[in-house]
């Protein structure tokens, strides 16, 4: 049973948290960073856009290790 999304923008700051993961930004000369969290700290798009980012590495981390790494 797929569940109704009640608001869709904390589904959007998910999503933009999961596919933040896999990208990087270039800063100062040759350094290249991951995405920073963009949104204000403390609010609830914050904390969405960040749980989507740790489900992304985690997923890469079960990727990588086996299911056994969360534990």
């Amino acid at each position: 049973m797929v569940k109704k999304v009640k608001n869709s923008s904390l589904l959007n700051n998910f999503e933009d948290g999961y596919a933040a993961f896999s990208r990087v930004v270039k800063r100062k000369s040759n350094f290249f960073h991951q995405v920073a969290n963009p949104l204000k700290k403390g609010t609830t798009p914050y904390r969405e856009w960040q749980r989507g980012w740790n489900a992304a590495y985690f997923e890469n981390l079960e990727k990588l290790n086996g299911l056994t790494t969360r534990s």
